[in-house]
């Protein structure tokens, strides 16, 4: 799933997701106060516009030049908010100790060997900051068969929680019904969510 695989994957569509922000990030950052927040695979920006909105100063990376161009399109009011920035989290770990709040919403994000990609997410959580993880249910997923990946190659919360040391307070690690209906032509109906304050 390289940067030419999503960009073709969003010219597919005139808009590729509903343009709604994720029933996770609503319901686990409204209490929030704003601050500095990164968004991990920000793809059309509604998580960022809504964030945004809100208060925080936002950078949106996303591997995908086309979910760019369509969220700077989107956010011309909120340019002084928002920077969109084209790269790959899985090799540019974002600069450390930076954000008040790392949004990974469904982000396919591959096991690696020492698991770089993702202690360097980590990493960029500040002090007091939090991180929200959230992934899909496996339990959802059609038999292997049916799929032309394997879920197991990729983290979920379990595994970011095997990776938090004692600097981190888990604050949620649950499964739960999502709040929105499932993206057409999937049959996700439920999330797994992690939330994590890492000590200041």
């Amino acid at each position: 799933m390289d940067e030419q695989f999503w960009d073709e994957r969003y010219r597919s569509r005139d808009q590729l997701f509903s343009g709604n922000p994720n029933g996770v990030l609503v319901a686990e950052a409204s209490d929030l106060p704003p601050g500095q927040a990164l968004d991990v695979g920000c793809g059309e920006g509604a998580d960022a516009l809504w964030l945004a909105r809100r208060g925080w100063c936002v950078t949106g990376v996303d591997i995908s030049r086309v979910a760019l161009e369509r969220a700077a399109r989107t956010s011309a009011d909120l340019a002084d908010r928002i920077a969109w920035q084209h790269g790959d989290p899985t090799t540019t770990p974002p600069p450390a100790d930076s954000f008040d709040l790392v949004n990974v919403q469904y982000f396919p994000l591959l096991q690696q060997p020492g698991h770089s990609a993702l202690r360097g997410l980590l990493s960029a959580v500040a002090p007091g900051g939090t991180l929200l993880f959230a992934s899909h249910d496996p339990a959802d997923l059609p038999p292997d068969q049916e799929r032309d990946f394997d879920p197991d190659d990729f983290y979920r919360p379990e595994d970011v929680v095997a990776l938090l040391d004692d600097s981190w307070t888990v604050l949620i690690d649950e499964t739960r019904p999502r709040t929105a209906p499932a993206p057409p032509g999937t049959h996700h109906v439920h999330d797994v969510v992690l939330k994590a304050r890492r000590q200041g």
